[in-house]
């Protein structure tokens, strides 16, 4: 069974005319999942000790006080806030959370998080890159801390570095954060040097216009070795899809069948370590049809798999 977090706050937080991070794209991903049998929650609202995890209080305070009563704010040149906006990001901080507890609990193998805005950019008091909270990275303290897990993997397959997951992990011994991205690309960030506190960190960087092969090469290269010797128990996913050949933000040439191979591969992993259990949040992906077909593809290995 694979188990979906949504919920309609998600729709709440509003960016102006133009921006690529809209609204538009809860109805691409939920078309992509309407074409699977999956069973559907809503996502709580986070609670603050948990953004506390990877958060001090100022953030969450400046965060929190940021919203606007009417139209939209904005934080950096690229993040903006609406009313709804904090709900919003709760929700997407609740319900990845909710779902590591449910998967830790036994009550599916898998789950995926539909929510907006995304979160992996959100460096420890720094919104950035679209993102507010550091979602995953949350997630990841939650299944250590709360559940009492030793071991957690974190790959991020979005076409953007993310910095922010790696700035909310770099002191955490317990994680191990796989991350690849196009290079050179914004944030900047993401070179192989960059190995973390204790390690733990590793960085793959994509050639622009390299394609699904070269994905496929590096990961069997440097990924999969990598979480076989870390033998997670519990593999938590940023599932960015604007690696997509078709999206306008960058220039990697991958298709749906990479991502689907990238899942199906990931998921032997946790197979081997960790009971199957998956955990996947939706970051990235700004062409609306890409993302339709690419989170079908992911998710639909994630039904299948979560069997």
């Amino acid at each position: 069974m694979t188990l979906i977090y949504s919920h309609p706050d998600s729709a709440r937080h509003r960016t102006p005319p133009g921006h690529p991070e809209q609204v538009d794209r809860v109805e691409a991903a939920e078309r992509g999942l309407a074409r699977l049998s999956l069973t559907h929650h809503h996502s709580p609202l986070a609670e603050e000790a948990d953004l506390l995890r990877c958060h001090p209080q100022v953030h969450v305070d400046r965060i929190r006080n940021s919203e606007p009563t009417t139209g939209t704010v904005q934080l950096d040149p690229d993040t903006w806030m609406s009313p709804g906006s904090y709900e919003a990001a709760l929700r997407a901080v609740g319900g990845a959370c909710a779902a590591v507890d449910a998967v830790l609990d036994g009550a599916a193998k898998t789950a995926f998080v539909l929510a907006r805005p995304p979160g992996h950019h959100a460096e420890s008091a720094t919104p950035m890159g679209f993102c507010l909270f550091g979602t995953v990275a949350i997630a990841a303290k939650r299944a250590l801390d709360h559940h009492g897990l030793t071991r957690v993997a974190v790959v991020d397959f979005d076409v953007h570095h993310g910095n922010g997951t790696q700035d909310l992990l770099w002191n955490e011994p317990r994680a191990l954060f796989v991350t690849s991205q196009q290079m050179p690309l914004w944030p900047g960030t993401g070179d192989r040097s960059e190995t973390g506190a204790h390690g733990q960190i590793i960085n793959i960087p994509l050639a622009p216009h390299s394609d699904g092969k070269a994905m496929r090469a590096a990961y069997e290269a440097d990924v999969f070795p990598a979480l076989e010797s870390w033998k997670p128990e519990l593999i938590l996913i940023s599932a960015g899809f604007d690696a997509h050949a078709d999206d306008p933000l960058a220039q990697l040439n991958w298709h749906e069948a990479d991502f689907a191979w990238l899942t199906h591969r990931l998921c032997d992993v946790a197979d081997r370590h960790a009971l199957g259990r998956v955990v996947s949040c939706l970051e990235g992906g700004y062409d609306l049809a890409a993302l339709t077909a690419s989170v079908a593809a992911h998710v639909g290995v994630l039904q299948e798999r979560g069997l």
